[in-house]
C-alpha cells in the first residue's frame, strides 16, 4: 500500500472519528412543554325548578355570552409570571409550561359553564338567529381579561392573580342600554413556588371570579 493510500485512509479515519465525536456531543431533543387547563370543570348544571303547578320546568332565561376580550399579552399559551419583589411591571413566560388553550377561552369555558346552571347560554351565532327568527334579542355579557399572571411577593411565595370587567348589557329599539359593569379580581395562593404550582392557584382564582360574576349577572337582572 502506498503512502499516499495510508495517507487518505488515515484522514477518511480522523473524519469519521469527528463526525461520532460531533453526532455524539449533540444535546438531546428539548422535553416538550407541559400542557394545563383547569381541570374537569364544576359540577352538571342543577335542574331548572319546576312551575308553581308542577306540570313542567320553567325555562331557563337567555343570556349572550359574547368572547373573552384580552390584550395581546394574553392571547397566547404562555403561563406568566411577575416577580413582584424585583420588577412587577414585567411578564416573564415559563418555558416548559403552557396553557392547552389560551387564557381568554379557558375562562370563558368556565364561565359559561358557571352560567348555565340558571341561564340558557347562547353564543353570538346563537343570539343572531334568535334575533333573526324571534325579533328580540337576549342581554348579552361581556368580559375582557385584563390581568392572569402568577405573581410572586418573594421567592417562596405567590398566588395567582385573576383580574377582569364585564359589562351587562340589554338590546332597545334606540340601541345597547348597560344594566351593569364592575371589575372582578380574585387572589388564591399557590402551592408551590413553579409553574404547576402556578397553575392550580390561577385555576382556583378563575373559579373565585366566575363565582362572584354569575352571582353579580343574576342580581343585575
Amino acid at each position: 500500500m502506498t503512502s499516499m493510500t495510508l495517507k487518505k485512509n488515515s484522514l477518511a479515519g480522523l473524519v469519521a472519528a469527528i463526525c461520532l465525536a460531533g453526532c455524539g456531543a449533540l444535546p438531546d431533543k428539548p422535553a416538550r412543554a407541559a400542557l394545563y387547563d383547569f381541570g374537569p370543570g364544576l359540577a352538571a348544571p342543577a335542574a331548572p325548578p319546576a312551575s308553581a303547578t308542577g306540570s313542567a320546568p320553567r325555562a331557563l332565561p337567555m343570556i349572550a355570552l359574547a368572547e373573552v376580550d384580552a390584550n395581546s399579552r394574553l392571547d397566547g399559551t404562555q403561563l406568566l409570571y411577575r416577580l413582584g419583589y424585583a420588577d412587577s411591571n414585567e411578564l416573564r413566560p415559563y418555558g416548559q409550561s403552557r396553557w392547552s388553550q389560551p387564557p381568554a377561552q379557558l375562562l370563558r369555558q368556565r364561565l359559561r359553564e358557571g352560567l348555565s346552571a340558571g341561564h340558557t347560554v347562547l353564543g353570538p351565532e346563537e343570539s343572531a338567529t334568535i334575533a333573526r327568527t324571534e325579533g328580540r334579542l337576549p342581554d348579552s355579557l361581556r368580559v375582557t381579561l385584563e390581568e392572569f399572571s402568577q405573581y410572586f411577593e418573594s421567592p417562596e411565595r405567590s398566588v395567582g392573580l385573576v383580574r377582569v370587567s364585564a359589562t351587562l348589557t340589554r338590546s332597545q329599539p334606540g340601541g345597547d342600554r348597560v344594566l351593569a359593569q364592575r371589575s372582578f379580581t380574585a387572589r388564591k395562593p399557590a402551592p408551590t413556588a413553579d409553574g404547576p404550582g402556578g397553575v392550580k392557584a390561577l385555576a382556583a382564582a378563575s373559579d373565585a371570579v366566575v363565582a362572584e360574576l354569575v352571582a353579580w349577572v343574576d342580581q343585575a337582572r
